[in-house]
């Protein structure tokens, strides 16, 4: 997936964790912050970040921060949507014979459901920005929604669904994800019941640019 416009900026601040003040030229910035996680490690003042700027009219802010530079030089992609958006490109090359989104399966709404053949699939996707040396984790702040989501994924394997979770690792050099059990222990101890059930972990490998999120692997 492609942003159609992208600009530079440093990072100065985050009052909260919908929007941060960024400098742009010397000008500030308030922006909005397109992921709602912590993200502590990475949005560091003085670091490097980029911006898109939609163009959605009567908004009360006119960039999305979607990219960060982190101190060891990697770069991030940190775009909440982004995941979801570079999976549907990568399921539709994979040969299935169909792929729709937010499908409504018992009482969650699964990212994507697939068919190939006589097979059905569901497929949870989850966005990894998280690393610490080499390592990528998941969640960077509690998710109850995703220990629902692993719940149902399992629960689906017994009523004859192929089901898998997919993580996008949003950033270069990394290549497998764990659970952040520091940060919330359910959800490690829920992805461990998943893999039982016959839930398929899937870690989706990307290279970034600050305009660009590809799935390589």
């Amino acid at each position: 997936m492609r942003y159609d416009n992208i600009t530079r900026a440093v990072f100065l601040n985050r009052p909260n964790r919908f929007i941060a003040e960024v400098d742009i030229d010397g000008h500030r910035e308030i922006v909005h912050v397109k992921n709602t996680g912590r993200c502590k490690e990475l949005l560091i003042p003085g670091c490097e970040v980029w911006l898109t700027a939609p163009g959605t009219p009567d908004r009360k802010t006119k960039y999305d921060l979607v990219a960060v530079r982190k101190s060891n030089g990697n770069l991030f992609n940190i775009d909440s949507q982004a995941p979801n958006k570079v999976t549907k490109e990568w399921l539709d090359e994979r040969g299935y014979d169909k792929v729709m989104p937010e499908y409504t399966y018992g009482d969650s709404r699964i990212d994507f459901y697939m068919e190939r053949g006589d097979e059905q699939y569901l497929m949870e996707v989850k966005g990894c920005t998280l690393e610490v040396d080499g390592i990528g984790y998941f969640p960077d702040a509690p998710t109850e929604r995703g220990v629902k989501h692993l719940r149902e994924l399992a629960a689906a394997v017994g009523n004859g669904y192929k089901a898998m979770l997919a993580f996008v690792i949003q950033m270069d050099g990394v290549s497998e994800v764990r659970p952040n059990i520091d940060t919330h222990e359910e959800f490690g101890i829920a992805l461990d019941e998943a893999k039982a059930a016959g839930v398929e972990v899937l870690f989706l490998k990307c290279h970034v640019e600050p305009d660009t999120l590809v799935i390589i692997d």
